[in-house]
C-alpha cells in the first residue's frame, strides 16, 4: 500500500511557528517536498537522516504531483511543506485531485498565515469592538484575475480589515482601490516583509499616500503582507470601546455580572 501524503503548513517563516503536529510529521517523513522560494529551509532540519528532500521552486504542478506519488510508493509518510496555511493560495485542491485519482491517502495540517504573523510582529489587532469585526483575506488582480465582485475596490468599501497577499509589486493598485472606495489618503497602512523570519523581518508603517515610497526606500518588493485596517494604531488611541466579554457588568455562564462601575482601563478583544 502507498504511504500517506501530508500537506503541512510551515507557517510564515520562523521554523518555531510550525505546529507540533507538523514538526512530528517532518520527524517521521521519508520524503519532503518543500516550497523553497517561500519556506525557510530551516524547517527541513526537523527531518530524519536519509530523508529525501526536494525543493519545488523549479517544478510544475504535474512534476510535483508525480514526485509525491512516486515518494508515496516508497515511504509511509510523505510531506509537502508549504508556506503559511496550505488552504490559502496554496494550490491545495489542484495537487490533491491527482492523488485522490491515484488512490493515495492524503491529509492537511494547518499553519499560521502571514496575515496573523504580520499583525503580531507589529503589535496590532485584526479586530476591535465596534470598529471592525470582519477580516478579509484577499489580493489584487495580477496575472491571476479576480472573480467578478471581488475587486479590491468593492471589498474595501466595507471599511474593514483587509489583509492583502501577493500584491506588494502592485501597491499602486492597492492605493488606487482604497482611495476609490472612500478611504482617506491619511488612512494608516502596514506592510510587513518576511513576517517572523529571524533577522529578515521588516515592518513599514505609513499611509495610503506615502506607503509606496516608504516601501521603495526599504527596498521591499517581494514576500510582503499589506494590511489596511481601521484598527491600526489603536494602542495609541486615547479611548477604546470595551469588549463586552471582559466587562465586569457583562455576565455569562462562567462569571456573574457585577453592578460596580466599569474600571477605567480600556480593554479590547
Amino acid at each position: 500500500m502507498p504511504g500517506k501524503i501530508w500537506f503541512v503548513g510551515a507557517g510564515p517563516g520562523d521554523p518555531d511557528l510550525i505546529t507540533v503536529k507538523g514538526r512530528t510529521l517532518l520527524e517521521q517523513a521519508g520524503a519532503v517536498l518543500f516550497a523553497g522560494s517561500l519556506v525557510d529551509q530551516a524547517a527541513t532540519l526537523f527531518t530524519p537522516e536519509g530523508c529525501a528532500i526536494r525543493d519545488s521552486k523549479d517544478m510544475t504542478l504535474e512534476e510535483m504531483t508525480d514526485w509525491l506519488i512516486a515518494a508515496a510508493g516508497q515511504h509511509q509518510t510523505v510531506v509537502r511543506l508549504q508556506t503559511g496555511d496550505p488552504g490559502l493560495y496554496g494550490a491545495l485542491i489542484e495537487m490533491t485531485r491527482p492523488l485522490t485519482a491515484a488512490g493515495i491517502e492524503w491529509g492537511v495540517v494547518p499553519g499560521v498565515s502571514s496575515a496573523m504573523a504580520s499583525m503580531a510582529a507589529a503589535g496590532e489587532t485584526l479586530t476591535l469592538p465596534e470598529v471592525t469585526q470582519t477580516v478579509i483575506l484577499t489580493r489584487v488582480a495580477g496575472r491571476t484575475p479576480m472573480p467578478p465582485g471581488e475587486e479590491l475596490e468593492a471589498l474595501a468599501a466595507h471599511k474593514t480589515t483587509l489583509c492583502i497577499y501577493l500584491s506588494i509589486t502592485l501597491l499602486h493598485k492597492v492605493q488606487d482601490a482604497l482611495l476609490a472606495a472612500g478611504w482617506p489618503e491619511d488612512a494608516p497602512i502596514l506592510v510587513v516583509q518576511k513576517a517572523s523570519w529571524p533577522g529578515e523581518e521588516k515592518i513599514v508603517r505609513g499611509t495610503i499616500r506615502d506607503i509606496k515610497r516608504k516601501c521603495q526606500d526599504e527596498k521591499i518588493a517581494s514576500q510582503a503582507m499589506i494590511v489596511a485596517s481601521p484598527t491600526l494604531g489603536a494602542a495609541d488611541w486615547p479611548d477604546l470601546i470595551r469588549s463586552k466579554l471582559y466587562d465586569p457588568t457583562f455576565g455569562h455562564r462562567f462569571r456573574k455580572a457585577s453592578s460596580a462601575d466599569p474600571i477605567s482601563a480600556h480593554v479590547a478583544d
